[in-house]
């Protein structure tokens, strides 16, 4: 199996009340950048999102950063990173992140972070495409989506054959490991590609 080249990170603008939050962004930026594996993320210097580009750069990894031109001053875009894309609307940066990235990586976030991590796995439970999904389990952040999932799962609504498919690490610097060993992470397919870009 090819390694993974490049990590797609969604997580908060915001840091959160719990210091663990961020602790936990700078171990998975390190990380990220003593594998050589590139960071494609939302552009901005605020939060979480600043926090892991930051720990990237100081690594000496490469950052791409993907933002619409609507948040650059609200999200206070990071100057110092290697590629800075700015796009028209949040449906272009999407796309343009599916498309980057070999995996997905969710931090604790807000609505945001959620609304991008439950679009992959719903692309990923509809066979559009097979690139891990891994949520960061930090201070038991993802418990309550997780119940939500069985919940959902108990009356009916996440069938067999229809499950959702995704890893749940229990700490950030498990986040590499799990994701290399995942089957089938590339996710190169011709029709997924074309189905992103028309659902976009």
């Amino acid at each position: 199996m090819a390694p993974v080249k490049t990590v797609c990170v969604y997580c908060g603008s915001g840091f959160g009340g719990d210091p663990a939050f961020r602790d936990a962004a700078e171990v998975l930026g390190t990380a990220l950048a003593e594998a050589g594996i590139g960071l494609v993320y939302g552009g901005g210097d605020v939060g979480l999102m600043g926090t892991v580009a930051r720990a990237v750069l100081a690594g000496g990894g490469h950052v791409t950063g993907i933002i619409p031109d609507f948040l650059q001053a609200r999200e206070h875009m990071l100057d110092a990173i290697q590629e800075t894309i700015v796009v028209g609307d949040m449906h272009t940066r999407k796309r343009l992140m599916f498309e980057r990235s070999d995996a997905f990586v969710a931090l604790p976030g807000g609505i945001g972070t959620l609304e991008e991590l439950v679009e992959q796995l719903t692309w990923a439970q509809l066979g559009r495409h097979r690139k891990p999904i891994l949520l960061v389990q930090v201070a038991d952040f993802w418990t309550p989506l997780l119940t939500l999932f069985a919940h959902m799962r108990a009356h009916g609504f996440i069938r067999e054959g229809l499950d959702l498919s995704y890893l749940v690490a229990p700490d950030a610097a498990s986040v590499l490991p799990m994701l290399q060993a995942a089957p089938g992470w590339r996710g190169e397919d011709p029709e997924a590609e074309r189905f992103v870009a028309e659902r976009l």
